[in-house]
């Protein structure tokens, strides 16, 4: 065997063999030698290989928060501070500076539009500009200014665009018949076909010229429908049926 080894290391080109140490080329390990086995400490702990990743454990994902309708305050002066800070106010995530309505409840004449204009998010004021010079003009025609009124817009930043999605919708819907219950105003002037839209759910070209009756609470709020003051500088031609509708708010006056 000795000779087999030496003519197989001649073979591979090994003609000699150093080292520090002997070897025992012919001892044949003992079967199950426990000696000859690894020492291992028996606090170890055994090595496991990893599952596959579609086996191993997957946290339950985490349910969304449900959250119900806004809570919408009761009382005017919460009312008020609600729309100037909550971060609840629908419409109020467009712009960072809001637009807040000015006047108090129980006022003779409360305009409504839907949200401010440009000019109005710039100059922090809705009806402000050319367009508030036109209303101001207006209201005089009618022997009102605008302190005698509630000023207020739906939504209190502009959404970009102009334009609202689905859920914006339903959600300044609620928020629309709330604010006209807390202010009780004895008429009812919408501003823009945006609002007219949303409370009287017909178009301008139908409402104008014509006295609405806005449901709330149980009573009615007489109410009639204008063109935006800014529409009607682009299109002069329909201040006529602006007038019109106007001149149906004197009734009874």
């Amino acid at each position: 065997m000795a000779e087999s080894y030496h003519d197989w290391w001649s073979l591979a080109g090994v003609d000699s063999l150093v080292g520090e140490r002997p070897a025992g080329w012919l001892d044949a390990p003992v079967a199950n030698d426990v000696a000859a086995r690894p020492k291992v400490s028996p606090l170890a702990e055994p090595e496991i290989a990893p599952l596959p990743a579609a086996l191993q454990r997957q946290e339950a994902p985490v349910a969304p928060e449900v959250k119900g309708p806004v809570v919408l305050p009761d009382g005017w002066e919460e009312f008020q501070t609600w729309l100037a800070e909550s971060p609840e106010v629908p419409g109020s995530q467009w712009d960072a500076r809001r637009i807040l309505p000015v006047g108090g409840a129980e006022a003779p004449l409360m305009l409504l539009t839907a949200w401010p204009e440009i000019d109005d998010q710039r100059d922090g004021a809705l009806f402000s500009g050319p367009a508030g010079q036109l209303l101001d003009a207006m209201l005089r025609a009618i022997g009102m200014a605008r302190a005698d009124c509630y000023l207020a817009g739906l939504a209190i930043t502009r959404p970009p665009g102009g334009r609202i999605d689905g859920k914006d919708a339903a959600d300044l819907d609620r928020l629309l018949w709330h604010h006209l219950r807390l202010a009780k105003p004895s008429r009812l002037l919408l501003v823009g076909s945006d609002i007219v839209r949303m409370a009287a759910r017909i178009s301008l070209p139908d409402a104008r010229g014509r006295l609405l009756d806005i449901n709330q609470d149980g009573g009615k709020v007489e109410t009639v429908a204008v063109a935006h003051p800014a529409m009607l500088l682009a299109r002069p031609a329909q201040k006529a049926a602006a007038w019109d509708s106007l001149k149906l708010l004197n009734r009874g006056r």
